[in-house]
């Protein structure tokens, strides 16, 4: 298969996934990495390719948001955009190995979040005698440490973003995913911003071109299936691309 053909096709699946339920970035990395890119320049090429597909999902939507339990839209979305930037230069200055090491016990954790969290929600809620609920002072916390952490690698990070919101929130994931795809594409733009400037991303204009076009209509296209399966469907789509992304990762080492 042509190089350009192949990333077309990972740019299509990785945008329907993040749409969907997240982990984009496991397909489109490596298929940067397999056509001979840098793995840090995979890494920025990937985002700024993922970014208009998340902006199309965010689009497709947009009238679908709920808040955040007790945090302000505008906030979260501000918080968003600082960590994704922050976490995006920090990409460009310090060494990934250590990060990296640790990458697929978060996916372990974040997956045992997503299929637990909320049995976990509701026997704490009834061991305390009052519903769950974190302040939003947390879920900004929470939603900064995300944001850098996306900023900087992206792997699974709306997959997190749902068992945050699952455990700490008590959210349904099929009812969070508009603001979800939101907040992931204000991280993956603040992150291109820089990336742009700073790294050397686009030196491979036809490779970045042909992941971001395939991105872009697989957005839009899992957008808009997201939209139209029962939420439990949904739901189970999501812990799958969680519990495969999280084996995967742990044999690719």
């Amino acid at each position: 298969m042509s190089p350009l053909l192949l990333l077309l096709l990972a740019g299509c699946v990785a945008g329907a996934l993040n749409a969907v339920g997240g982990g984009g970035t496991f397909v489109a990395l490596p298929a940067l990495v397999s056509v001979g890119l840098s793995p840090v320049t995979a890494n920025a090429s990937s985002t700024i390719a993922l970014v208009p597909g998340a902006v199309a999902g965010a689009w497709v939507y947009r009238r679908d948001h709920r808040p955040v339990g007790p945090a302000p839209t505008w906030a979260l979305t501000s918080v968003s955009v600082v960590g994704g930037a922050i976490g995006a230069g920090a990409l460009l200055v310090l060494p990934a190995t250590s990060f990296e090491a640790a990458v697929p016990w978060l996916l372990a954790f974040a997956t045992v979040l997503l299929a637990f969290g909320r049995r976990v929600s509701r026997a704490l809620s009834t061991a305390l005698g009052r519903p769950l609920g974190m302040s939003a002072t947390a879920v900004l916390l929470g939603q900064l440490v995300l944001a850098l952490y996306g900023g900087y690698f992206g792997g699974a990070v709306g997959i997190m973003m749902m068992a945050l919101w699952s455990i700490g929130l008590g959210l349904d994931t099929a009812a969070a995913n508009p603001m979800r795809i939101t907040q992931l594409a204000a991280v993956y733009l603040s992150a291109t911003a820089l990336f742009v400037v700073a790294s050397d991303a686009l030196s491979s204009g036809r490779f970045l071109a042909a992941l971001l076009i395939g991105a872009v209509a697989g957005g839009a296209a899992g957008a808009h299936f997201a939209r139209r399966i029962p939420s439990w469907l949904l739901r189970s789509v999501i812990l799958t691309t969680a519990v495969t992304m999280t084996v995967l990762y742990f044999v690719r080492g």
